[in-house]
């Protein structure tokens, strides 16, 4: 499955681990859910680089002792018409400041792509190879945005603000 991250296709770093099988002693992972929190002391506590794999129906507050020590969150977009992973992505974002990898995986579809940007997600498993490059153009085509959001972008009326003289501020 394609990755698009930082505004390009890239190999995947992390292997998706089903629920039975080993932890590997090195190489960066992703661990389902049910998993991580069966033993999270285990899965943080190797070498390489820990990910988790989070549905879109848990709380994200359940990750909040673990975030520091979580290279990624894979949050899950089971259907396409389903956006909890949304308010999850702004909650990592915004509220608890996670600076890792915020995955989007699932019915990833190229019509909302900008809004999986905006929401804070960075990196993104598409379906479709044709669908990657797709993703990575998107990217480049908006630098400025009006709504204040988890992607740490400054909206346009700070911008202005930024570049006001101090007498002609509201």
């Amino acid at each position: 499955m394609p990755l698009v991250k930082g505004n390009t296709v890239v190999a995947d770093d992390f292997v998706h681990l089903a629920d039975d099988a080993p932890l590997p002693a090195d190489g960066a992972v992703l661990l389902p859910a049910e998993r991580f929190l069966a033993d999270p002391k285990a899965a943080l506590s190797r070498g390489d680089k820990i990910g988790v794999i989070w549905p879109n129906n848990r709380d994200v507050e359940d990750l909040l002792p673990y975030l520091d020590g979580l290279a990624a969150v894979a949050l899950v977009f089971p259907v396409f018409r389903d956006g909890r992973a949304y308010s999850q992505a702004r909650l990592l974002r915004e509220r608890y400041k996670f600076k890792g990898e915020l995955r989007a995986t699932g019915q990833v579809l190229r019509d909302q792509f900008m809004f999986m940007l905006r929401a804070g997600f960075d990196a993104f498993e598409v379906k479709k190879d044709s669908d990657a490059q797709v993703f990575a153009d998107v990217a480049r085509r908006f630098s400025v945005f009006y709504q204040p959001v988890g992607d740490g972008r400054i909206p346009a009326f700070r911008r202005r603000l930024m570049h006001m003289p101090e007498s002609a501020r509201p």
